[in-house]
């Protein structure tokens, strides 16, 4: 049996649900009653279980009622991205302030210009090496 037909009760492709009657000579009879008395115990043990959660959480859930002019405290989250100012760590949004240096790599090919970013609530010891062109594109008045 599989694990959606155990969880579920929906009938899957197995040897076991398309049987008719008469062919149980083919798997052999006492494994498909071993099966299916399997799929009973499991089927039994689901009911028990929901049948526990759904009492355990009617017990602990309550239904609250308020008056007019109940004093209540709502624990309110900030929407997903939204930091708090002044916020500094590793994933703390990065506002560029200014370019402090400039630098060009020479490859055997190319070469690569690069741009040192000094970025808020950061200090100057924490800026950046960052793709000169990249920068342009995204913040040109730094570069004015």
């Amino acid at each position: 049996m599989t694990l959606l037909e155990a969880l579920y009760g929906r009938s899957c492709r197995s040897p076991i649900g398309c049987l008719d009657i008469g062919e149980g000579e083919l798997i052999g009879w006492n494994l498909m009653h071993q099966a299916l008395e399997k799929k009973k115990i499991i089927n039994d043990r689901l009911k028990t279980t929901q049948s526990h959660r759904k009492s355990y959480s009617n017990i602990c859930s309550r239904d609250l009622e308020f008056k007019e002019d109940d004093c209540v405290f709502l624990k309110v989250s900030p929407l997903k991205g939204v930091m708090r100012f002044g916020m500094k760590g590793k994933l703390s949004p990065r506002i560029p302030i200014a370019i402090l240096d400039r630098e060009v790599q020479k490859l055997r090919n190319k070469e690569i210009s690069s741009a040192k970013v000094l970025w808020q609530n950061q200090q100057v010891e924490e800026a950046t090496w960052e793709a000169e062109e990249e920068m342009k594109k995204k913040y040109p008045h730094l570069f004015e």
